[in-house]
């Protein structure tokens, strides 16, 4: 490791915090978590939870019973040490044992059941959380900076993220509302791109107390210098591609991403049709006009890598993403968000599903990175070049199949998190990932070019 790079090492996050603000903050990503669960399998009649809406996607009462399934599993069982409630249905509920397109067939609990068991092991949980230690130096690594607590409020928003794709998938009228996004006070007038100096900055985390094994250790990445978009690509740029004819074109196209748009005759995103002149989605029950001024969403990565190359750019790598994201070249450090150590509020970003739909391009201000980025955080989760890999140290905890059994080729990496995210699963080095096939998940983009040696000089 050089000089600069050990530097740049030393420079990693430092967060600190106390053990009971810690449960204090466990016990509000749980409920909020819970709210948000109930909110998700409450606005819809029972015929809705049980029905497979989409072969992608579970029927939104298995998501409701594996989410108290997990947390049964690790802190009542693992943390707590108590006996399986209800061991007869853990195979049921194992996402590894049946995939989705089989989930309806299976015995599942029905919708009350599935409430009654979920309610149940909360209950026993908060139990568990009021008398777990969270020293963060503890024996017990399980509950160390409460640890358990927070992987699995984590686990229920990013379930909950699952249903609301899910519901968006449903056919039928709206379910579910939302206020919009309030409009920025005047209309984005930045610099198209940033350039991101290069050198070396500290990726990762180790000692963000929540944070999961893919986002760990922190460590030393040496980033030549680059243009990124301010601001992801949007609904009105997207269209000019279409409009030259893009879906029509091999040129732009990865292989796999060419036959992909032969096989299922792509024209544009997923959910967008053209009517008289005009391009329309459907958003969760609801026919509008497409609005050029919002990130495009709901595009897969061969689409985001399509564009980029028509656009003479590329997507960014997952190194040059958290780069633009964290680095502040005042200090050399990383920081936890694009705006500092600061958790996310209302008017930094667009997480916890407070509204249905990204905000227009350039919204967020205060959300802004020292180098001048916009919406990194929140809005749109954003497509990278990188396939998913461990990170150098890296190590599974506490179970293989949350990471390891994904890292390879198959599988590109997301980050940024999304307008359906909430912040206890949304970080500057949280790690998302998809096959490039994906189009119904939450997913837009921005690009990014080699800087010049002009350019830097």
């Amino acid at each position: 490791m050089t000089t600069e790079e050990n530097n740049a090492a030393r420079h990693a996050e430092h967060v600190t915090v106390e053990p009971e603000a810690l449960r204090r903050r466990a016990a509000d990503a749980l409920e909020a978590a819970r709210r948000r669960t109930t909110l998700l399998t409450s606005c819809v009649e029972e015929p809705d939870l049980t029905a497979q809406h989409s072969p992608l996607m579970s029927p939104l009462v298995w998501d409701l019973a594996h989410i108290g399934n997990q947390e049964e599993q690790w802190l009542l069982r693992a943390v707590a040490g108590r006996e399986a409630m209800r061991p007869e249905i853990d195979p049921l509920y194992d996402a590894f044992e049946h995939p989705r397109s089989e989930r309806p067939t299976l015995p599942l609990l029905a919708p009350r059941d599935a409430r009654g068991y979920a309610a149940e092991v909360r209950g026993r949980a908060l139990d568990i959380l009021d008398a777990a230690s969270f020293a963060p130096d503890g024996a017990d690594r399980l509950t160390r900076s409460g640890f358990a607590f927070g992987m699995i409020a984590q686990h229920e928003q990013q379930h909950d993220e699952t249903m609301l794709i899910t519901h968006q998938l449903r056919k039928g009228g709206a379910a579910l509302t939302a206020a919009d996004p309030e409009p920025p006070e005047s209309p984005f007038r930045g610099p198209a791109e940033v350039l991101v100096p290069g050198g070396p900055f500290t990726m990762g985390t180790t000692a963000e107390p929540w944070a999961l094994d893919n986002e760990r250790p922190a460590h030393a990445r040496l980033v030549p210098p680059f243009h990124i978009d301010t601001t992801p690509v949007t609904n009105a740029a997207y269209m000019e591609f279409l409009a030259d004819g893009g879906y029509q074109d091999e040129r732009w196209w990865a292989p796999e991403g060419w036959a992909m748009v032969r096989e299922h005759d792509l024209r544009a995103p997923m959910f967008w049709r053209r009517d008289a002149g005009r391009w329309l989605r459907r958003r969760f029950g609801v026919t509008e006009v497409v609005p050029p001024e919002e990130p495009v969403l709901h595009v897969s990565w061969y689409e985001a890598d399509a564009y980029a190359r028509w656009a003479g750019r590329r997507l960014p790598t997952e190194e040059e993403w958290e780069k633009a994201a964290r680095f502040d070249p005042a200090t050399g450090r990383s920081m936890r968000y694009p705006w500092g150590d600061a958790d996310p509020t209302p008017d930094r970003a667009n997480l916890g599903q407070r509204h249905l739909r990204p905000a227009p391009a350039g919204s967020y201000p205060l959300g802004e990175s020292p180098l001048g980025v916009r919406q990194l955080i929140g809005d749109v989760w954003e497509w990278t070049s990188s396939d998913f890999l461990p990170y150098p140290g890296f190590v599974a905890y506490p179970y293989r199949e949350y990471s390891e059994v994904f890292f390879g080729p198959d599988h590109k990496v997301l980050r940024g998190g999304s307008f359906a995210v909430d912040q206890v699963a949304c970080r500057g080095t949280f790690r998302n990932w998809d096959y490039p096939i994906r189009r119904q998940i939450f997913a837009g983009f921005r690009t990014a070019r080699d800087a010049h040696p002009q350019e830097v000089s």
